[in-house]
């Protein structure tokens, strides 16, 4: 899912690349009495939700890009692309035909790759890590286990597995037979994981580090990341280790957590990019876009804006502040009177 994304991500990019290589001269149709260039279509579509956050995207990872495009080798930007390539074909799609139609060639998409990389290069570089941050990662941190997991479809499916396995029935071979977890199902179910891990579900690992060597769970009902698909899991614990109370020993794993977890932090991230875009000095030159960095960087006119607002406060503190004073001396003159 998350490739098939990446491979969208292109069509509002060109618009933009369009417009900006032709200058508006070049036509995209004409009929009787008339012609739409590009310069019409840039006006059509810039003003939309899905422009503006495309165009914000593309200022922030241009911004990363340049700064941090020097950190990402050519290795790694081949990596991934064959990461890519290997997902796709794994859904049963031709690669290259998700390239064009998302508008791609692979030295495009390439550079797509290098820009992502290149941004999580630079909120890496931000990343300082504090013992309060590991002693954050610890809470939730368990150590890698050894285990068989067999997953179907549905409830009574699991069920009836659980039976057959409480009836002595072989795990590795049920697991073969009827598991529909392809990445586990031909080695007998025989799966590692720990806290970590993102191709085991949440629900899943909760349940499995309950169990002791030799136990096996009662189905485990999970739902997937996009939040359609249900499944249910039965696991069989090989090797538990409870991680203790001495952080020590588990200090290089928690501190993958612990920067796993800044950069999942979205007011980490918008603190960072924040601060790269002040460095870079960005400035819009389309009024169109004037707002697309609201809320990372403060532009002249929302300085303007916001200066103007903290006068017209302290003008009308200072107003409330002298009728109060005004109506305290009222009202002590009054008292005066009253007592003579």
């Amino acid at each position: 899912m998350k490739k098939k994304l990446i491979l969208a991500a292109a069509g509002v990019f060109s618009i933009f690349a369009l417009a900006a290589c032709t200058g508006g001269s070049k036509d995209i149709a004409s009929m009787k009495g008339g012609t739409i260039t590009v310069d019409d279509f840039y006006n059509q579509v810039k003003a939309s939700q899905q422009s503006q956050q495309d165009v914000k995207n593309m200022i922030i990872y241009k911004v990363f890009e340049e700064k941090y495009g020097k950190d990402v080798s050519a290795k790694e930007v081949q990596e991934k692309f064959d990461e890519s390539k290997k997902s796709v074909k794994e859904q049963g799609q031709n690669f290259d035909e998700q390239l064009k139609a998302s508008g791609f060639t692979e030295k495009s998409y390439k550079e797509v790759i290098k820009q992502n990389l290149a941004f999580i290069a630079g909120i890496n570089a931000h990343i300082k890590i504090t013992d309060k941050d590991l002693k954050a990662a610890w809470e939730t941190f368990h150590p890698e286990v050894e285990a068989q997991i067999i997953q179907v479809g549905t409830e009574d499916e699991a069920k009836d597995i659980k039976k057959q396995l409480t009836d002595g029935g072989d795990f590795s071979k049920i697991a073969k037979e009827k598991s529909t977890d392809a990445a586990t199902k031909d080695d007998g179910g025989k799966i590692k994981f720990d806290s970590q891990t993102e191709t085991v579900s949440a629900q899943v690992k909760e349940a499995a580090f309950k169990l002791k060597d030799g136990e096996v769970s009662e189905p485990i009902q999970a739902t997937d990341a996009t939040g359609y698909q249900t499944t249910f899991s039965i696991v069989k614990m090989v090797k538990n280790k409870e991680k203790g109370n001495d952080m020590a020993p588990y200090k290089k794993e928690l501190k993958k957590v612990a920067e796993t977890n800044k950069q999942n932090d979205q007011e980490f991230r918008n603190k960072v990019i924040s601060d790269e875009l002040k460095e870079a000095n960005v400035k819009i030159k389309d009024d169109a876009f004037k707002d697309v960095l609201a809320g990372l960087i403060q532009t002249e006119d929302s300085a303007k804006s916001s200066d103007s607002a903290k006068k017209d406060s302290k003008e009308k503190d200072s107003k409330k502040s002298k009728d109060s004073s005004s109506k305290t001396e009222d009202s002590s003159s009054k008292t005066e009177e009253s007592s003579k």
